[in-house]
C-alpha cells in the first residue's frame, strides 16, 4: 500500500485536511462497510439463537487477539471496554486504594484518568510532567504511578517503562494518544488502556485495557463476561485472564469496525506519522511558537486559539483547541499528506 493508497480509504480526506485524530480518527471505507455489514445481518436474521452468540463471542475473540499484537501482549491480558475511561476506572475501583495510599500523576493529565484517579479516594500527589519531577514526588506511600505514556497538551513522551522500572512501582498507562500513533511495547507495564476511536480510527465507543497480571486485580465492577459460573447468593468464578474486567456488551458492528480498522494500517504507519509531525512542526516554527513534543500531536501557542480553531475549520482544515493553555493541536497520522499540512500553514498565514 503507498501513502496515496492509504489516503484513498478515507473519504474525508477528499475535502478535510484532517488533524484531529487525537480526539477523533477519520473512518475508512472499509471500516464503515464493515459495521453496515453487521448491522444489516442483525436486521435480517434478528439477534437471537445459538449461532449468533457464538459468532459474538468468536469477534471478541478476534478482536481482542488484534489489541493484543498492537501491543506485544497475549490475548488474555486484553479486557475490550468502551475507553480509556473505562480502563482507568476500572484499574483504580480493582486497586481498592484508600485515603493513607498516594497516586501520582502529572499536572498536563486528561480528565480521562484524573477522574477516575481523584475520584479513587487515595491521596493525590500532582507532578510537573517531566520525569525528575516525577521520581522526586515519589514517597513510602506512593502505591500507584498514573501517566500518558504521550501528553494530550503537547505530543511530549513520558518514558513510562523507565519511572516504572526505576520506581519498581506499578504504572497505570494512559494510552490514548500513544496506542495506534507510536511503537507501544506493553510488556512490564502493569496496566495499558487503550482508545478504539482515536490513532486506530475505529468507531465511537471503542478501547481496550492491557493487565498484566489479572489475578492481582479485583473485579470490582462486574459483568456477566467477568464469571465462569456463578450460584444465586452472587459468588462467582472469575473468567480467565483480563476478559474477566469486559464492563458488558459491545455492539457487533462495533467489534467488527474495530477488527477492520485494526487489520487496516500499512508496516510504515509509525514511520510516516513520525516524519509528517516533524514535517509540521519545521513548518509551522517560522509563524508560532511550537512546543517541544516527540510523538505525533504537535501543539502550538496562539493569541486567540478558539478563532484560530474556527477559522481553520472555515477552510476545511480541523485541528483543535486545548482548553485554559493557549495551545491549538495538530494530530498527525499516517495518513497525513504533504498538501494537508500545507494547507494548514497557508491558513494560519492567511
Amino acid at each position: 500500500m503507498t501513502p496515496e493508497q492509504g489516503r484513498a480509504l478515507f473519504p474525508v480526506l477528499e475535502r478535510i485536511a484532517y488533524l484531529n485524530a487525537g480526539t477523533f480518527g477519520p473512518l475508512a471505507r472499509p471500516t464503515a462497510d464493515a459495521v453496515r455489514r453487521r448491522l444489516d445481518a442483525d436486521l435480517e436474521r434478528g439477534r437471537v439463537g445459538k449461532e449468533y452468540f457464538e459468532q459474538m463471542l468468536e469477534l471478541r475473540t478476534s478482536v481482542r487477539a488484534a489489541v493484543a499484537a498492537l501491543v506485544g501482549a497475549g490475548p488474555e491480558h486484553v479486557s475490550l471496554t468502551a475507553s480509556t475511561t473505562d480502563g482507568c476506572n476500572i484499574v483504580l475501583a480493582g486497586l481498592e486504594l484508600g485515603e493513607e495510599d498516594e497516586i501520582l500523576i502529572t499536572g498536563e493529565e486528561h480528565f480521562g484518568l484524573t477522574g477516575p484517579v481523584f475520584a479513587s479516594g487515595a491521596r493525590v500527589v500532582v507532578a510537573a510532567a517531566e520525569p525528575e519531577a516525577i521520581l522526586a514526588a515519589v514517597t513510602p506511600r506512593t502505591r500507584l504511578l498514573a501517566l500518558s505514556q504521550v501528553l494530550w497538551t503537547s505530543g511530549r513522551v513520558l518514558p513510562v517503562r523507565e519511572l516504572r522500572e526505576t520506581t519498581g512501582l506499578p504504572i497505570l498507562v494512559d494510552g490514548a494518544q500513544s496506542v495506534g500513533a507510536i511503537p507501544v511495547d506493553a510488556t512490564g507495564l502493569d496496566f495499558v488502556t487503550v482508545s478504539g476511536q482515536k490513532w486506530l480510527c475505529g468507531p465511537d465507543a471503542t478501547g481496550a485495557l492491557v493487565v498484566a497480571d489479572p489475578e492481582r486485580l479485583r473485579v470490582a465492577r462486574p459483568s456477566y463476561f467477568s464469571q465462569s459460573e456463578h450460584d444465586p447468593s452472587g459468588s462467582f468464578e472469575p473468567t480467565a485472564g483480563a476478559a474477566r474486567f469486559d464492563p458488558g456488551w459491545i455492539p457487533p458492528g462495533s467489534l467488527a469496525g474495530l477488527l477492520t480498522a485494526l487489520e487496516l494500517p500499512p508496516d510504515w504507519r509509525f514511520e510516516r506519522a513520525a516524519a509528517q509531525a516533524q514535517r509540521c512542526r519545521e513548518q509551522l516554527a517560522p509563524l508560532v511558537e511550537v512546543l517541544p513534543g516527540e510523538a505525533t500531536l504537535v501543539a502550538f501557542r496562539a493569541d486567540d486559539p478558539t478563532a484560530l480553531v474556527a477559522r481553520l475549520a472555515e477552510a476545511d482544515v480541523a485541528v483543535r483547541e486545548i482548553p485554559d493553555t493557549g495551545l491549538v493541536r495538530v494530530s498527525c497520522g499516517w495518513w497525513t499528506s504533504d498538501e494537508d499540512l500545507d494547507r494548514l500553514v497557508a491558513a494560519i498565514e492567511d
